[in-house]
């Protein structure tokens, strides 16, 4: 861990070198931007080519797609407890995702015309589902459940397969009950050009939405315009601002969680407690011991990890507002929690007092655990419902608001040197 007080020389560098930009290196621009052009060009055989490579997998134009015996196979598969938890995540993104989806308005401006948006699903959306380390079907349910909320009709998802071509059974369950009508069983950045470009049996997609390793996240970029998409979510992430009225053994137990992930994740801590920032590493000290995935966890720990003790918490706020985190875990004493909560503006989610688990985002809560990392929450927020809504204006005049909009136009037709639109206007007006 790189542990350092604001006393300490090396604390300014360190500090200045957590305003992140997601951008990617010249290496990993050029790799992502090969497997595009590979894909274009050659569809199915070169996605079948990365997927031996990369996953030991060999696909055929037969095999690529989860089949309905698979599904209903992992149907009896998963158990009785697991069920009911995808159930009760279901309802609460499906409540989250009904309040936030935009909705349909009109008014008159002040011509007396009609104005307004209407907002309708998209027909066919991509979600990534990363394979590795974890089956997880929370993120089949934070990325396509919100599309089912939203009534997307068609939802390819998009995970890896093992060697054997099989896919884990909970996250197959999952993706069913999320209302995903399609699952091809590819992963990495060829799985991205897949959906975007489409081959000869993958139809494409109007926008892609999930989290992936450096590779995915950049295929995601590059392929903008081609396709839309979320955001751009990679490794796992958090911060936790706390202040001397912390628990230190929750604080320790949210890094940990976070570290589980392993690769890239990386986990942070700042207070202005010398007396706390002591405390919750002995915390971590003591229940890293009891963790099942602990060389993920210490190999995070070792390159993933600082904690900072800072002058007070203006100026760790500040450093979130640099540092952008995806999870923001904020304890501060309770009658201060509004005064910083109001502080912070580029937190993918924040989870605000002791008792409020970072997990319980990530499986239950109801808002989307697919949120920006690497910076990129300056520029993107996290997966929402409206983010599945297709926006179109509505403009409807009568004869009457078009002779009051004439005026403007015409001195806008005149300055801009485009006589035809004023024409088109003063027509209707003078019919």
């Amino acid at each position: 861990m790189k542990i350092l007080t604001y006393k300490e020389p090396g604390y300014a560098r360190f500090i200045k070198n957590l305003d992140r930009k997601a951008v990617p290196t010249d290496d990993l621009y050029t790799i992502v931007a090969d497997i595009i052009a590979n894909v274009k060009q050659r569809g199915n055989k070169a996605l079948f080519e990365y997927t031996e490579k990369f996953d030991g997998l060999k696909l055929t134009s037969r095999s690529l797609y989860v089949t309905d015996a698979e599904l209903e196979e992992a149907q009896t598969l998963v158990d009785d407890d697991t069920k009911a938890a995808i159930a009760a995540a279901k309802k609460n993104i499906h409540a989250f995702a009904k309040r936030s989806m935009r909705k349909d308005w009109k008014y008159k401006n002040s011509q007396g015309a009609e104005v307004g948006e209407r907002f309708v699903p998209y027909d066919r959306v991509g979600v990534y589902i990363p394979g590795g380390k974890a089956p997880l079907m929370s993120t089949a349910l934070m990325t396509a459940a919100f599309a089912q909320a939203a009534g997307v009709p068609q939802i390819l998802a998009s995970t890896p397969a093992g060697p054997d071509g099989k896919v884990n059974p909970a996250l197959l369950y999952a993706l069913k009950e999320s209302g995903v009508t399609e699952i091809i069983k590819v992963g990495g950045a060829q799985a991205i050009a897949a959906m975007a470009l489409g081959t000869s049996t993958v139809n494409s997609v109007e926008k892609i939405f999930g989290p992936g390793n450096s590779f995915v996240v950049e295929a995601k970029r590059q392929l903008v315009g081609a396709v839309s998409i979320d955001l751009l979510p990679g490794p796992s992430e958090v911060l936790v601002i706390a202040d001397k009225t912390a628990n230190a053994a929750f604080i320790a137990a949210d890094l940990l969680a976070q570290a589980e992930h392993g690769g890239d994740s990386i986990v942070g801590f700042i207070s202005d407690s010398k007396t706390l920032i002591t405390q919750v590493q002995k915390q971590i000290e003591k229940q890293m011991k009891t963790l099942s995935r602990i060389n993920y966890i210490k190999d995070v720990l070792k390159k993933g990890t600082f904690i900072l003790q800072v002058k007070n918490l203006d100026e760790a706020v500040e450093i979130c507002n640099q540092f952008a985190p995806e999870h923001l875990s904020l304890i501060v004493a309770e009658e201060s929690e509004e005064h910083w909560l109001q502080k912070i503006r580029t937190a993918g989610a924040i989870y605000v007092g002791n008792f409020s688990a970072v997990a319980v985002g990530d499986f239950l809560a109801g808002p989307s655990h697919t949120l920006p990392t690497g910076g990129s929450g300056k520029s993107f927020s996290g997966i929402r419902a409206d983010q599945f809504q297709r926006r179109t204006s509505i403009v409807r005049m009568d004869q009457k608001s078009v002779q009051k909009s004439l005026k403007h136009v015409q001195q806008f037709a005149r300055v801009e040197g485009l006589d035809a639109h004023g024409k088109s206007v003063e027509i209707r007006a003078k019919a």
